[in-house]
């Protein structure tokens, strides 16, 4: 059993590696552990999610870090279950939101989402994630909709929210496809445009939705 126990001294990861040092197939690993090799697709899930290695579609799996100082497993599993409702809350209210935006910005609201968006492009050509502009820009659009009780609810679940940006903005190529989603959705909402805010905001949300630890099951291990 891989996931949440102690890896053997002699596992492939806990060896201390060059960044970026590629780890054998899974085939390898599999035979390797005595393990089936769906255990070593879940475990490299895990090992992704934390950052610890970059799996590259068709590429190998490569080790990033070479230290196992890491979020405890039993809290990912608490992240994993909680996540598909915090994002389909997600759409829910913010599509809704996008939409009356639309309908009701005043030009201090389209100011605030720009300078947002603007701090997301520092931030990313720094070489960040544009955390902090990601979160402005959709308070922003929250406020921009002049709901105090759909705020309320957004307000309620800022915590989860913020969960979900950073494991979606942690996703490789993320940080810039959020961007380009976020300049959109401001095009249309200064447009007036109501439908077009709400579909961009809800293709926008289903982006964030694609995180790789929903490709994790921990029941399976």
């Amino acid at each position: 059993m891989l996931i949440g126990e102690k890896p053997p001294a002699w596992a492939p990861w806990t060896t201390i590696a060059p960044i970026r040092s590629g780890l054998p197939p899974e085939r390898d690993l599999a035979q390797r552990l005595g393990v089936s090799r769906a255990s070593v697709k879940q475990a490299i899930v895990v090992l992704e999610v934390q950052g610890l290695v970059e799996a590259r579609h068709g590429g190998g799996t490569y080790l990033v870090r070479d230290s196992l100082d890491t979020e405890p497993v039993e809290r990912m599993v608490e992240r994993r279950r909680r996540l598909p409702d915090v994002l389909e809350a997600r759409e829910a209210l913010e599509t809704k939101l996008a939409e009356l935006a639309a309908e009701r910005r005043t030009e201090d609201d389209l100011a605030a989402m720009r300078s947002a968006l603007a701090l997301m492009t520092e931030e990313i050509a720094d070489g960040g994630h544009g955390v902090e502009g990601d979160r402005l820009f959709h308070a922003a659009v929250t406020a921009a909709a002049h709901s105090s009780l759909l705020a309320e609810f957004m307000r309620s679940i800022a915590e989860q929210i913020a969960e979900s940006r950073t494991e979606s903005l942690r996703q490789p190529g993320r940080p810039s496809r959020s961007l380009s989603q976020h300049r959109a959705i401001v095009d249309a909402i200064a447009a007036g445009q109501a439908r077009q805010a709400a579909t961009a905001m809800r293709r926008h949300v289903r982006t964030v939705a694609k995180v790789r630890l929903l490709d994790w099951e921990p029941g399976e291990d």
